[in-house]
């Protein structure tokens, strides 16, 4: 039972989880408004708008130097790893989703000719800087909404 008393008394954590919640749960009415279609499975999703990661990193470091300290090393060190995230989401995840849309157009123009058949690749792995950008916003949102809360 202690276990749990702590575990609802990190602020940073349950922020972040909530940040999380929230910029995927975003998704699927944001997906839903865009193609016209329910598909809950976009919760679960990585890639698109918002970044959930970024969201998610940006509460728990906020929520980290509210509760450690803006000095403190534990903020530095969420601080450096959200950076990476971020620029992972945007960078190096966004190309793999851009090199999986080329080779899935190849596996296409391959299928149609009838030579080979694959299984398409996942296209929606990265983040464009707005979404990322969207998620840091739904992340610092959440934590200003929830601290005055839970964060005391």
């Amino acid at each position: 039972m202690e276990m749990f008393t702590k575990f609802f008394a990190n602020f940073p954590l349950l922020a972040a989880l909530v940040a999380m919640g929230i910029a995927q749960t975003f998704k699927v009415f944001y997906y839903y408004w865009k193609d016209g279609e329910w598909v809950v499975a976009h919760f679960f999703e990585t890639g698109g708008l918002p970044s959930g990661h970024s969201a998610m990193v940006t509460a728990l470091t906020l929520g980290v130097g509210l509760t450690e300290g803006w000095s403190s090393p534990v903020f530095a060190a969420c601080a450096v790893f959200s950076i990476i995230i971020m620029y992972d989401a945007a960078g190096v995840r966004r190309a793999a989703g851009k090199h999986a849309l080329i080779l899935n157009r190849i596996v296409e123009d391959i299928y149609k000719t009838g030579k080979i058949t694959d299984e398409k690749l996942r296209e929606l792995v990265g983040h464009s800087p707005f979404e990322v950008l969207v998620g840091v916003f739904m992340g610092a949102l959440t934590v200003a909404v929830t601290y005055p809360i839970w964060g005391r």
